[in-house]
């Protein structure tokens, strides 16, 4: 491998001469060898917004001259092509401020950018990064990453899913099943409602990431080293707020407290619980889902779904739920990721919080696999859940708890008795509170009507 010299305020280091990072990003690069996870590339993407947005809004207010500008902006778009991603290696495990990641882009920014201009141009410090600190780039690139994967992706995955479970509303209404509850024979239920449960979870989990954005549009960009903004030029946070707006095509606002912004991540404490929640209602969904269609002939087998692989190494033509168990894993992750969250975010010291690599590496594979699952399950299970008319119908006219229909008529007490009666000698309902006189069969019939109770 060829190397060429680079050097920063430590001295000289070599570097890859096929990268565009120098030294800063080569000196991460060797002293934090640790795991596998990387800076997500959705924080890179960010980071080529807000520089771009940097690089406008100091040209505006008389900073950075126009062909420094373009050159900039170019490479923030090469980077949000995906054409430079080779060029950004650094470890989740780094600085709790992000810095070496911030110098990372603004590094490949100067190299990259003085490629182009043919002459060194662009310094790393001076122009890729003017009136900035990492210390309000990175916060920022978290927000502005966490609202763009939310708003492009997840939100629209919960849509399809949503949308399905219309669907099946629609198709199943005149359908009439057992009711559970604490995994025991409770009154009838429509199977339209029973969807339209799941459905519901969906959209009021929807409308409560959406609400958590609003925190999330607050930019710290502006605030540099500790909130005071120092050596930003007046009016710069406003100006690359909306330069950010411009580029993304949201409604950005400059954070109204620089200094809460820096050392506080409770907006994304906030979203991620709301992550949180629709991962707790994707594990509901997904355990009902396995429950009604576990069998085929041993379970409960009230639906079909579709068999998509076959189930087992030793057993022939054993068919499991598959997706679901997917699903209910990415929610258990998502639920610790919950945690590394809240933690990162409390170790907020005086005017920074140092664990923002780890807390937003979390919070993008929570919205990451969130999306990724929703779109699985839709496609791979919920279009193909299909009613076993049959076994809804039988298990229906089984059930003890139909005599609640009874208690208006022969009261609590002795339904009690009819369905304790029903259950001990195995003989329908009808035969138990006729045998025991409480209703003739005549008038059994006329009340004990389970359509009805839905």
């Amino acid at each position: 491998m060829e190397f060429r010299i680079e050097h920063d305020s430590m001295g000289e280091v070599r570097v890859p001469a096929d990268k565009y990072w120098g030294a800063q990003t080569q000196r991460s690069y060797e002293n934090f060898k640790i795991g596998i996870e990387k800076i997500p590339m959705e924080i890179i993407r960010a980071f080529a917004i807000l520089k771009k947005a940097a690089a406008m809004a100091n040209h505006r207010l008389g900073k950075l001259d126009e062909r420094r500008l373009q050159v900039i902006s170019q490479v923030c778009d090469e980077i949000l092509e995906g054409k430079l991603n080779a060029h950004f290696p650094l470890a989740v495990w780094q600085t709790g401020s992000g810095t070496q990641s911030n110098m990372n882009v603004n590094e490949v920014i100067a190299g990259r950018g003085n490629e182009i201009a043919g002459e060194k141009l662009i310094h790393p410090n001076d122009h890729a990064n003017m009136s900035q600190s990492s210390n309000d780039t990175f916060p920022t690139a978290m927000h502005i990453a966490a609202v763009m994967e939310i708003e492009d992706k997840l939100l629209p995955a919960i849509d399809l899913l949503s949308a399905t479970f219309g669907r099946l509303m629609e198709e199943n209404e005149g359908i009439i099943k057992t009711g559970r509850t604490h995994l025991q024979d409770a009154t009838p239920i429509k199977f339209s409602q029973e969807i339209s449960g799941w459905k519901n979870m969906l959209d009021k989990s929807k409308e409560m990431i959406t609400l958590s954005l609003k925190g999330l549009k607050e930019l710290a960009l502006g605030g540099t080293a500790v909130g005071t903004g120092l050596n930003a030029p007046e009016g710069f946070d406003r100006e690359v707020a909306a330069a950010v707006s411009s580029l993304t095509g949201r409604d950005f606002i400059t954070a109204p407290n620089k200094f809460h912004s820096l050392t506080s991540k409770d907006e994304l404490v906030f979203a991620h619980g709301a992550l949180k929640g629709l991962a707790a209602d994707l594990m509901k969904i997904a355990n009902d889902v396995r429950w009604l269609a576990s069998g085929p002939r041993c379970g409960l087998g009230e639906i079909f779904i579709p068999e998509n692989e076959p189930g087992s190494s030793i057993m022939p033509g054993k068919v499991n739920p598959t997706q679901c168990e997917a699903m209910t894993m990415v929610a258990v992750q998502v639920m610790a990721n919950d945690v590394a969250v809240g933690m990162s975010a409390s170790q907020g010291n005086f005017e920074l919080n140092v664990f923002m690599p780890v807390c937003i590496y979390n919070f993008l594979q929570s919205v990451r696999l969130l999306t990724d699952v929703l779109i699985s399950f839709n496609n791979n299970c919920a279009v193909g859940i299909r009613p076993n008319r049959e076994k809804m119908n039988e298990n229906l006219h089984r059930s003890l708890m139909l005599v609640t229909c009874l208690n208006p008529y022969i009261g609590y007490e002795n339904a009690a008795k009819t369905a304790k009666k029903a259950y001990a000698e195995n003989i329908s309902l009808k035969e138990a509170c006729v045998s025991l006189g409480f209703l003739t069969e005549q008038e059994f019939d006329k009340v004990f009507q389970p359509e009805k109770m839905v």
